[in-house]
This record gives structure tokens, C-alpha cells and sequence, in this order.
């Protein structure tokens, strides 16, 4: 009886968690496991979906310049938001596993597992609905176009009178065109344009702002193409239009507008008409505001001269003035000498009277012995070879220094060096040199740019030159190989930024040294096509996203030293590449489709220094072993896809320790935390991305595997794009010479530095004032969770530009009223996200307003 009484009262409990099963609610314990595999299932093919589409995303955004749907942005954002649920709850899912019993019906926890079952079934619906939805045939498409873009622009001395005298003519209906003429590069007829550009900017109006550039190359065919940006014309089937067909779809589309065209640089009288714009004034009062530095173009295009304005050198006071400006009040102070330094220029005045020897034709007597003196003074021929070469380049044309400079290595224009970082050292000395005597122009960190004046006037000296013979045709929309009656004196030559397909015709250039080929629409080099070319020493074809595979005979360019290759579609490097035997910069950067690359290719290149293979379609894996045996290596880029190959590349200490400057971390799969540190050990690490970790949840920092704080002391740019998971990025706090941040499409990231995290590392939370001592640019794009950059002020010593778009729960920034002090500080962002910052006190918001620039 007992043993009886016993057996009920064990069996109580199954009884009742059997009824429970009986119920309605049963389905949740019984369909619990195969509803997790199902989930598992769906959130894998869930993320591939959304994975493809933030694909198609990117390349509407970065390479056409398109903004996404917000349909689009919301099934992403509703995407991610599920994955990381459905994530959770798939974590947490071994526990109620372990609670079912009798072959899954039943439960030993019923209510936990039937309220978890719910979420699992309903979290399923939610995937498959999800997964359903994710298929849209457009992305995105064309933002609206803003009515004025800003343009950049410094504070002016002497420019208020001709500016408000512009802006009168302005105001005047009967006034059409206006004009401003003034000798070219030395007067600020652009700028005083820049100055225009921006009031409409600033100002409440209903035209719709064009702004172009004509200058001497086919003045119409560019007019015309950027006015189609502008407008929204400009497709591929733009490119095969005729310049009358143009006109036509340009006029069709202005006389439906009222437009202000404002037309930098023409060089003799524009033809509006034939360009498809309508000739100022119409009845919706358009206009036309164009600069030019020659009086009789101003007349020719506006007779009436009271609309017409001088732009002249300032005068005595205004001039000081200005002076004072630059170096400061207290820098005059400080020796009494400064100001006898007028004498000096008085006697540079004198050299300058003497020096017209030598016109060059179109600009006059008057301007060109002071632009050709800059260029005498030059130290020497080193440094004049130097500037002449930045004339390759079309106008207007941003110039990375650092691309410049190896260029010059490869033609052999710096000294002899026993490595490549003091050969780079003299080169930047020289970019820095040209920058003081005014004959480049320093724009942000690493670009330069040659104003079109003194484009002109190297143009001209190097076709003059005994020595040079340069051959430009660069930015000027060629379609097929141009045509010229001495090849053989050619020197160096330019035909970047054009539109040809074909190279199919030889050139005969026995004293060719620079070829550039770069950002044309490339399809076929025949494999005769280099041939003739002994002496070439640098060759650029990057930028052609046509160009599928190298002619053979390229074996021929023996003398060869600087190949640059970078985004292309080339899909195999020839083996005739062997014969490049004095090769020593090989760009292969963003070559997606480059899968086969012979064995021993690499190694054959004896005297490379420099390798770069970011973005590269080839495993870096397969090339490491030859690259040990590059005895000169000093540089080399690289792309990582898993956490397995980062870590069989760290055995390769020499190059891994030494030659590595920047490291891209993508699409990696196969794990959900990185060691960083795993990294320390680079020492000239510049440059470090993380992009496509669509797994990645953490990036470790485990201090006790170096020696002190700030590891990455070589670091200066960070960028972290598309890793949904990761929640901050406080390993930035190990670079203290961090210069560039960048940060986009992170939708799990909370906050970029984690206190909790800092206080891991003693030495680093005693110092957080020192945090982004170095940081120029930060910018924080498509963040959806972000709530913190930092949860304490920072001085921000250097900084220069914010940018923030898409971060609505960002609503405080990490500035006090002594945060960048003395810094022109730029913050972009919208303008509704900037109306709900909020502030640490008034003192800082009254500080920081004036910072702001909307962006649309």
C-alpha cells in the first residue's frame, strides 16, 4: 500500500505537465525544436538577403551616387532589428532544450518553455515575413537636387566693394549677364565667384545655382557636362550624345527654370546658345555670372559695361592688411626688422620688371614674369622636373600627395636613397617647398592641387623645354587615341580622364618616361601597343572598370618601375610580367575579379618595394610565401577574410612586423570576436578598416599582450563599415595618434568609447584627456543605436570637421565650451537632428553654433 500510495505521488507531476501538453498551448513544447531549426534556417538566409542588398545598397551610393529608398532603409533597419532578437533567443535556446522530456511533448519547466515557444514561433513569422518583403527590384535613386551647393571659401580682404557691386547688378531685373575680369591667379576672381555661390546659399530665393568651369580644353563639351550634373541629365547615355543633342537637352530642361549659371574661367567668348542655355535676361529673370581674365572676352560677352566688374590688386593698405591677416599682430611685433622686409620686396619687384623675357601667349606681359619667377627661384632642376610634372594632371584635378611622390620615385626624379622612406621624405619636402613659393595649393591633409594659371604657365615651359616635351590631354572627353606629329620627342604623357575604349593604334615613343592612362573607359589594349616604349619608367591605367586583361606585350616595357593597376576588372596577371625585372611598384588595390597571379610572379620582382594589394580578389595568403623573398620590400597593403588567415599571416614576422601599412578586415564570417591585438605588433600600420563583418560582435582588448597603452602608434586612420553587430569600437583608444574616424552603417553600435571597457586599462582611464588628442575628422554615418560618442568631454585639440547623418539617438555631443579651442571646427549633419542636441551648458552651445552646416 505504501509502495502504491509512493508510485501516485511520483507520477503527480508527469499527469499534470501531460495535461498541460493536452492543452491548446501544447503545440509550443512539441514544435519547439523544429521551430528553432526552422528559425536558425531563416535568420541565415534572412542575413544573406539583407547582406546582398546592403551589396546593391553600397554601390548605388558610393559608385552612383544615389540615395536609398526609405523602404529600403526601413527593411534594413527592421532586418537587423529582428537578426539580433531572433539571435538572442536562439542563445538562450539550449536551456529550455534541456527541459523538454518524452521524446520532446512534454516539459519539466511547461510554463517557461511554452512562453518561450511563443517567442520562437512568433519570431519565425516575423523572419519568414521579413525575408518575404526583402525583394525590391530599385534601391535607390536620384536625391533631390539642392537649389544652391556651398562651396569652400576663406574669410576676404578687399573683395566687399566688387562683391556688393555683383550682387546689385544682381538684384537688377533688366541685368542678364555680368562679368569679372582681372588678371588670372592673382586677383580672386574665384573666390569672389565662391562668394556668390554662397549667398545664394545663404539667402531665401528660388533659382537653382549651376556652377562650371569652362577653361581652354572644349570649353562647350565641359560646360555642358557639368551643367547635366547639375540638372540631372547626366547618365551613360549622356556620353554618346552629340554636343547639339546636349544643347537640346539642356535647353529643354533651363526653360523651365529660373537658373543662376555662374561660369568660372572662360578663355575667350562662350557661346551660351550652342551650349543649350538661354541668353539672360528671360521673362523668369535668369542669369549669368562669368569670369575671365581677358578685357576683351568681358566685352564681347556683355557690352554693356557698367555690368561688368575689375577684380584689381589690392592696394597699398589693403594689402598689409591682409599681410597682418596671415602672420599676425604679434608676429610683427616681435622684431623690428619684419617690416624692412619691404625693401626686399621692393627689390623682387625690380627682378620681376626685368624678368619678361618670355611671354606666355594669352595672358599678357603683365602676369606672367611674376608667375614665372616662382619658378626660377626654385632651388633646382630637381625641383622644377618636380612642379612640371604636376601638369600631367588635368585641371583642378585633387592630387594624393603620396601617389605623386612615388610617381616621381619611379621616373627617378629624387635622389638615390638606400630606402624608400627618406626617398618619400624628400618628395613631401619638395610638395611642401612648391606649396610656400605658391605654386601648388595644399588642399586637406593629403591632396595638393595646381591652380589652372599656373597649370598653364608648366604647360607651356614644358613644351618649350629642350629638355621636357609633354604631351596633355587630360579631362578633355576623348573617345579614341589622339593624334600627334612628333611622337618620338615625347617625354612624358597624359591622357587621363577621358573616355577612350581602344588602344589599337602603336606609338612610336622612344623617350616616353610617364604614361598616364588612368580613369578612362578601357577596354583593349592591343598586344603590340607598348612595343616602342623602352624608356618608360611609370605607367597608370587605374580607374579603367572595363579593362578585363593585360596585352602580353606589355613584357616589353623593360625599363618599367611603377605599374599601377588598382581598379580595374583584370582578372589574371600575364606571366610575360616576369620580364619587369626592374619593377619596383605594383598597385593592385580593388581589383576584385584578379583570381590567378602565376606562382613565383611576385617573386620574380626583385627589386619591388612596394606591394599593394587592399581590396585585391587574390588570396594574400597564396603571394606571403614569394613576398619573404623581397629583400626591398617596404610597403605592403592587404585584405583579411577570416580570422584564420590574419592569424597564419602573423607568422610571417618579417614582413607582418616591418612592411604591412594599411590591413582591411572584410566580410569575415567565421567568428564573432577578433583580438585586436592580434595587430599591435605592425609598426608602420597607417591605415586599418573594417568592413562586411556582418558576425563580429566584439573586438577584444587583452592589455596583458603588450607593453603599455597606445599600441598603434603608426595608426592614423580607422574606418568601420557595416559590422551590425558591434556594439563600440573602445580599441581606438590604443591609437593616440589617431587623425581620421570614420564610422557608417553599424546599426548595433551603442557607443564608440565604452568607459566600462577604458577602465579595463588603468593607464589609458587615468589619461582619457589625451583621447582623440590627435583627431581631425570624425565621421558618424547610418547609426542607428548610437547614443554616445563619449560619456565625457573631450578637448578635441585638432579637430577640424564633424560629420553626422542618420544618428537619431545621438543626441549629445562630447564638447564644453574648451573643447577645440583655436580650430575652424566644421560640424555637418541634419538640420533637425542639430535642433535636439543638447548641450553641457551655454556656454557651450553659444560656442558651437556657429559651427554648423546643414547637409541635405
Amino acid at each position: 500500500m505504501g509502495n502504491f500510495f509512493s508510485i501516485s505521488l511520483s507520477l503527480d507531476p508527469i499527469i499534470t505537465r501531460c495535461s498541460d501538453c493536452a492543452t491548446g498551448q501544447a503545440s509550443y513544447i512539441c514544435n519547439l525544436e523544429d521551430d528553432l531549426h526552422a528559425l536558425e534556417a531563416k535568420v541565415v538566409g534572412l542575413k544573406d538577403l539583407r547582406s546582398d542588398l546592403m551589396s546593391r545598397v553600397r554601390i548605388a551610393e558610393d559608385e552612383q551616387q544615389l540615395k536609398r529608398l526609405n523602404q529600403v532603409e526601413g527593411w534594413l533597419s527592421r532586418a537587423e532589428t529582428l537578426i539580433n532578437d531572433a539571435d538572442q533567443l536562439i542563445v538562450q535556446s539550449p536551456q529550455h532544450v534541456e527541459n523538454l522530456c518524452m521524446g520532446g511533448c512534454c516539459s519539466t519547466h511547461p510554463r517557461s518553455n511554452i512562453k518561450f515557444g511563443k517567442k520562437i514561433s512568433k519570431k519565425l513569422l516575423e523572419v519568414k515575413d521579413q525575408k518575404e518583403n526583402g525583394h525590391f527590384s530599385v534601391v535607390a535613386s536620384k536625391p533631390p537636387l539642392p537649389s544652391a551647393t556651398e562651396r569652400p571659401s576663406e574669410p576676404t580682404v578687399g573683395l566687399e566693394f566688387n562683391f556688393n557691386k555683383v550682387w546689385s547688378c544682381l538684384q537688377k531685373e533688366q541685368v542678364g549677364i555680368i562679368g569679372i575680369y582681372g588678371l588670372g591667379g592673382v586677383v580672386g576672381k574665384k573666390t569672389l565667384l565662391n562668394q556668390i555661390n554662397n549667398k545664394y546659399c545663404d539667402t531665401t530665393h528660388d533659382y537653382h545655382v549651376i556652377w562650371a568651369v569652362a577653361s581652354q580644353d572644349r570649353p562647350i563639351e565641359r560646360v555642358q557636362d557639368q551643367i547635366a550634373k547639375r540638372i540631372g541629365l547626366s547618365n551613360e547615355g549622356w556620353k554618346s550624345k552629340s554636343l547639339d543633342e546636349k544643347a537640346g537637352d539642356i535647353f529643354n530642361v533651363l526653360c523651365r527654370k529660373k537658373f543662376a549659371l555662374l561660369l568660372d574661367d572662360i578663355w575667350e567668348r562662350f557661346d551660351l546658345t550652342r551650349a543649350g542655355v538661354l541668353l539672360p535676361p528671360k521673362e523668369n529673370g535668369s542669369k549669368v555670372i562669368f569670369t575671365t581674365r581677358r578685357f576683351d572676352v568681358c566685352c564681347q560677352m556683355q557690352p554693356n559695361m557698367d555690368n561688368n566688374i575689375r577684380v584689381e590688386c589690392l592696394p597699398p593698405g589693403e594689402a598689409f592688411k591682409l599681410f597682418e591677416e596671415k602672420v599676425g599682430s604679434e608676429t610683427l611685433r616681435m622684431h623690428p626688422d619684419i617690416c624692412k622686409l619691404a625693401e626686399a620686396v621692393e627689390y623682387a619687384i625690380e627682378v620681376l620688371r626685368k624678368s619678361a623675357a618670355f611671354v606666355l601667349p594669352g595672358v599678357g606681359k603683365e602676369m606672367y614674369p611674376k608667375l614665372k619667377f616662382s619658378y626660377d627661384c626654385l632651388p633646382d632642376e630637381r625641383f622644377r622636373s618636380c612642379f612640371l610634372y604636376c601638369s600631367l594632371y588635368p585641371e583642378d584635378f585633387l592630387i594624393d600627395d603620396d601617389q605623386l611622390v612615388d610617381c616621381w620615385i619611379g621616373e627617378g626624379l629624387l635622389d638615390e636613397h638606400t630606402n624608400l622612406s627618406n626617398a618619400r621624405n624628400q618628395g613631401h619636402f619638395i610638395i611642401g617647398s612648391l606649396i610656400d613659393a605658391c605654386l601648388l595649393e595644399k588642399e586637406d591633409n593629403h591632396y595638393v592641387k595646381m591652380h589652372d594659371v599656373i597649370r598653364d604657365m608648366a604647360l607651356w615651359i614644358a613644351t618649350e623645354s629642350e629638355k621636357e616635351n609633354f604631351f596633355v590631354k587630360s579631362s578633355v572627353q576623348l573617345k579614341e587615341q589622339p593624334k600627334a606629329e612628333k611622337w618620338e620627342e615625347v617625354t612624358r604623357m597624359s591622357l587621363m580622364v577621358n573616355q577612350i575604349e581602344n588602344l589599337t593604334e602603336i606609338l612610336e615613343c622612344p623617350n616616353l618616361q610617364t604614361f598616364f592612362l588612368g580613369r578612362n573607359d578601357l577596354k583593349v589594349i592591343m598586344d603590340d601597343f607598348f612595343n616602342f616604349m623602352p624608356m618608360l619608367r611609370v605607367l597608370d591605367l587605374s580607374s579603367n572598370w572595363n579593362l578585363e586583361e593585360l596585352p602580353v606585350g606589355i613584357a616589353k616595357l623593360v625599363s618599367l618601375e611603377h605599374l599601377n593597376l588598382s581598379f580595374t576588372k583584370i582578372r589574371k596577371l600575364p606571366v610575360e610580367l616576369k620580364a619587369l625585372a626592374k619593377l619596383m611598384y605594383l598597385n593592385l588595390e580593388w581589383t576584385a575579379d584578379l583570381k590567378m597571379i602565376p606562382q613565383q610572379l611576385i617573386s620574380s620582382f626583385s627589386k619591388l618595394q612596394v606591394l599593394k594589394m587592399e581590396g585585391c580578389g587574390y588570396g594574400c595568403l597564396l603571394v606571403l610565401e614569394e613576398m619573404e623573398h623581397l629583400r626591398y620590400l617596404n610597403e605592403l597593403t592587404l585584405t583579411f577574410r577570416c580570422v584564420s588567415e590574419l592569424e597564419k599571416a602573423s607568422r610571417f614576422n618579417k614582413f607582418f612586423n616591418c612592411a604591412i601599412e594599411v590591413v582591411n578586415l572584410e566580410d569575415f564570417r567565421d567568428s564573432r570576436s577578433l583580438n585586436i591585438m592580434a595587430l599591435a605588433k605592425l609598426q608602420h600600420l597607417c591605415v586599418l578598416s573594417l568592413s562586411s563583418c556582418m558576425d563580429l560582435e566584439e573586438v577584444k582588448i587583452e592589455c596583458n599582450t603588450i607593453e603599455g597603452a597606445g599600441c598603434f602608434h603608426s595608426l592614423r586612420s580607422v574606418s568601420v563599415v557595416r559590422c551590425g553587430h558591434l556594439r563600440d569600437v573602445s580599441w581606438v583608444t590604443f591609437a593616440p595618434y589617431l587623425e581620421e574616424l570614420r564610422i557608417s552603417g553599424c546599426n548595433g553600435l551603442e557607443e564608440i568609447i565604452s568607459e566600462e571597457k577604458l577602465g579595463e586599462v588603468a593607464e589609458l582611464k587615468r589619461n582619457y584627456s589625451n583621447l582623440f588628442s590627435k583627431l581631425e575628422h570624425l565621421w558618424l554615418f547610418h547609426l542607428h543605436k548610437l547614443s554616445t560618442i563619449y560619456c565625457h568631454a573631450l578637448p578635441f585639440p585638432q579637430l577640424k570637421k564633424v560629420g553626422i547623418m542618420r544618428c537619431p539617438m545621438l543626441k549629445k555631443l562630447p564638447l564644453n565650451s574648451n573643447s577645440a579651442k583655436g580650430q575652424r571646427l566644421v560640424i555637418n549633419g541634419e538640420e533637425g537632428w542639430w535642433k535636439d542636441v543638447k548641450w553641457e551648458d551655454e556656454s557651450t552651445k553659444i560656442a558651437f553654433l556657429p559651427t554648423f552646416k546643414p547637409v541635405l
